[in-house]
């Protein structure tokens, strides 16, 4: 009806007519980019390029521009940065555990904002719990997880057979986990390790690997408030010491700091028959493994227990509304049932929602792939990553530790006590009444 009375005029007005659609195209139009971490192997960027190329022919007047920021530590310094020059993206998938820095900063709004419909309602709900912990606080949803993980253990069927060991049995607790690792390691005639029974990595996310032996020790190492740690907890001391020894005493684990970049090229050239690492290697082992392998939960110490990881979007709470919605409604998009599923399936992530394992895709690829199961099952034993207040430095101040322990310089009780006088610094500020 617009059309037909605009055009009721002269030739100008028909050809002034000609040229609104454009005019009002460009009006509406709503232009956005987004911060990416890249820093699990494979495709990743063609996967995130395809998705938004999706998204935009799905939403006419949506321009979505990814921006790849490098790693997820590059990757928050790059939105703070900008976000303190006034000019940021839209939104960012940044670590879960940037959560308390992001509010800190007010670089982030609530994501409950953009939640109105019983829809969106019903959206947000969807998640698994575990993945819930690291994305809420204060009774508000900051963070929607999308790339999430948890921490899983690897291991190479042909050198357990060659070890007279089941090659469809991982080592269930602490105990075998040590005896399992004796009889896989080898060492040649002068003596040096040819094969390493265990690695876990302790370089570029040590506190990351370590949770899953201190929650297996039965420690918190936070409050879910991000003002206070347990660095020094007799149960974190324990678990500490159990690492230190599957080195210094054990002799079943390289010494020193093992390189998480590198392990699992160690894991595919049979340097190491066993392996802790993220389920986000999973698509990785799963094409340059050249022999059969097997996933499992980590073994239980007092517990079962891993720490979830991994990535979560954050809305920018300096641009205009418009583009905070037009993110938000990718946000929701991208981690509906089905694509959470399809990335799933291409990079080895967990699937965020329970529905997603009863899409056909991911019920195809899990029936032929079951060790896809592992990370999903171990959720329900699954404990929130280390998250707090100035983060970046309270989780430094545990890094800096574990590593002087595992490099002999420090003892695990004097390492841990000291990164807790360090934590208790940083975190006073945070700590209210």
């Amino acid at each position: 009806m617009r059309r037909r009375q605009f055009i009721k005029g002269s030739a100008l007005a028909a050809g002034s007519f000609l040229a609104m659609p454009a005019i009002l195209r460009a009006q509406t139009a709503v232009e956005f980019s987004f911060f990416f971490p890249v820093a699990v192997g494979g495709p990743i960027t063609k996967l995130i390029d395809k998705f938004a190329q999706d998204f935009e022919a799905e939403n006419a007047g949506i321009k979505v521009k990814p921006i790849y920021a490098g790693t997820y530590q590059e990757t928050i310094v790059k939105a703070l940065t900008a976000h303190k020059a006034g000019t940021p993206p839209a939104t960012s998938v940044l670590l879960s555990t940037d959560m308390f820095t992001m509010i800190d900063e007010g670089a982030v709004v609530a994501i409950d904002e953009f939640v109105k419909t019983d829809d969106d309602k019903k959206w947000l709900a969807s998640f698994f719990p575990a993945f819930m912990l690291n994305s809420q606080t204060g009774g508000k949803t900051w963070g929607i997880p999308f790339q999430r993980s948890t921490v899983v253990l690897y291991w190479n069927k042909e050198l357990f057979k060659e070890a007279g060991l089941d090659p469809e049995k991982a080592p269930s607790n602490w105990n075998e986990q040590v005896e399992f690792a004796q009889k896989l390691t080898k060492r040649d005639a002068s003596g040096n390790v040819t094969q390493w029974g265990l690695q876990v990595p302790s370089s570029g996310f040590p506190y990351w690997l370590f949770q899953g032996f201190s929650t297996q020790a039965g420690a918190i190492l936070a409050n879910q408030e991000g003002n206070k740690t347990n660095y020094d907890a007799p149960e974190v001391i324990e678990a500490l010491q159990y690492w230190v020894d599957l080195s210094q005493k054990h002799k079943v684990h390289p010494t020193g700091v093992v390189e998480w970049g590198t392990t699992p090229r160690a894991f595919f050239d049979r340097k190491c028959a066993m392996m802790w690492t993220t389920t986000g290697n999973l698509t990785n082992v799963r094409n340059n493994a050249k022999f059969p392998f097997g996933v499992a939960m980590l073994p239980a110490g007092k517990r079962r227990g891993s720490p979830t990881g991994g990535g979560n979007f954050y809305i920018s709470s300096k641009v205009p509304r418009e583009q905070q919605e037009a993110a938000f409604k990718f946000a929701r998009w991208i981690t509906s049932s089905e694509r959470a599923a399809q990335w799933c399936v291409d990079t080895g992530y967990v699937a965020v929602r329970p529905d997603s394992f009863d899409t056909p895709v991911l019920k195809s690829y899990t029936d032929g792939f079951p060790q896809a199961l592992v990370a999903r099952d171990q959720l329900p034993h699954a404990v929130a990553e280390l998250s707090t207040y100035d983060n970046q430095r309270v989780t430094k101040a545990l890094n800096d530790g574990l590593q002087a322990a595992l490099t002999g310089t420090k003892q695990p009780a004097q390492a841990l006590k000291d990164a807790q006088t360090e934590a208790d610094r940083l975190l006073k500020p945070y700590q209210r009444g």
